[in-house]
């Protein structure tokens, strides 16, 4: 072979990453595009085999054998198939050589024709490997620099691709500058004609998630589980854990030792609250739980309406409520149930009504985390 075109063809292969095949069937179908040029007639169906151990090309009319013509260039009956070759039947492919004589080249024309289908198929294919590998890392986090900033939006250097942080994404309180180094959710995927669009994240509920996975072993190799995520971006989350395994404390393995695991966490979301809550099948425990740091008195279901009346003493009532409703709403969303807040006395009598309180995983808020999802 050819040594200046083997290089060139190890190079290509390893700098688009794609297969020495998929470079061959490029060249290729170049070549066939430049024979058409200069060459081919209006009914051929031009394929070229090209050997680079050689450096040979043959060119062949390809047509495949039908009872009835519909496409004359690709097609031809069985009765002309049979007079080309005699045991031609129906399905088999007639394939006629039609290589040009010995020192034949192609025009000016024909070879920037030639040029440009590999340009545009190794594009193509370097578009279809970034869509397969990103797409493979869909809600997965991934390090990223921020390239450039658009109005609100946040452009970030992915590697082989460029990743978009739209508002909606964003923490409120963070400010992102050019050079920054960030770790991001890949939320979405999708095949665009420039290449991947990639959709990022970090205000995602399953970005909790995956830095918990991150930074506690316990979680990642299944002896801890995240059973629900709760979450407003930049202020507050709560999250459900339970342990697979006896003897493990789900709580204190997120915590880590003097907090460092959360607290690696919280620093990663510029300071955001995490609430660690244990899960249980015992919905009743669940809730209770959900609403901490307050103590709960008591808790009643209703389980056709999915709603859960529960009761805390007066002094726990702000407590359980939360700054501007922040706790009993997260605590909803958390545990999926509504959930009706009401401060009673130790005597077991009814507060007023004002000090009532009432928060529900709404079907507006499981719409817009669907659509984030």
């Amino acid at each position: 072979m050819n040594e200046q075109l083997e290089q060139a063809l190890d190079q290509l292969c390893e700098e688009k990453g794609i297969s020495r095949e998929e470079l061959i069937a490029m060249i290729e179908a170049s070549l066939a595009a430049a024979f058409r040029k200069d060459y081919g007639e209006k009914n051929q169906n031009v394929v070229v085999k090209f050997s680079p151990e050689n450096m040979g090309v043959k060119v062949y009319d390809v047509k495949t054998v039908v009872e009835t013509v519909e496409d004359p260039q690709k097609e031809v009956d069985l009765e002309t198939a049979q007079e080309m070759k005699k045991k031609a039947k129906i399905g088999d492919e007639i394939t006629t050589e039609i290589t040009p004589k010995t020192g034949t080249s192609f025009g000016r024309i024909a070879a920037q024709t030639a040029k440009q289908v590999i340009i545009q198929k190794l594009r193509e294919a370097e578009r279809n490997l970034q869509f397969s590998d990103f797409k493979a890392k869909e809600r997965t986090l991934q390090n990223g620099v921020v390239q450039r900033i658009e109005g609100d939006t946040v452009l970030v250097d992915m590697g082989r691709a460029t990743g978009v942080l739209f508002p909606s994404e964003q923490i409120r309180s963070e400010k992102y500058n050019i050079g920054q180094r960030l770790k991001v959710l890949v939320l979405h995927v999708e095949p665009a004609s420039k290449g991947p669009k990639i959709t990022l994240s970090r205000s995602h509920p399953d970005m909790v998630r995956k830095l918990f996975e991150l930074e506690v072993p316990e979680i990642f190799n299944g002896a801890v589980e995240i059973k629900s995520v709760a979450r407003e971006a930049g202020s507050r989350s709560k999250i459900a854990v339970m342990s697979t395994q006896d003897g493990v404390d789900p709580i204190g393995s997120c915590v880590g030792q003097r907090g460092s695991r959360v607290q690696t966490v919280m620093a990663e979301l510029g300071g955001e609250k995490i609430d660690i809550v244990e899960y249980s099948d015992d919905q009743v425990k669940y809730i209770a739980n959900a609403l901490s740091p307050a103590k709960i008195l008591n808790v009643q279901l209703d389980e056709q309406n999915k709603e859960a009346k529960v009761g805390v003493l007066e002094d726990q009532l702000s407590l359980a409520i939360g700054k501007a409703g922040q706790n009993v709403r997260l605590a909803a969303r958390l545990t999926g149930w509504k959930i009706d807040i009401n401060g009673e006395s130790l005597g077991g009598e009814a507060a007023p009504a004002e000090t009532e309180a009432t928060a529900e995983a709404s079907e507006e808020e499981a719409s817009a985390e669907e659509a984030k999802e």
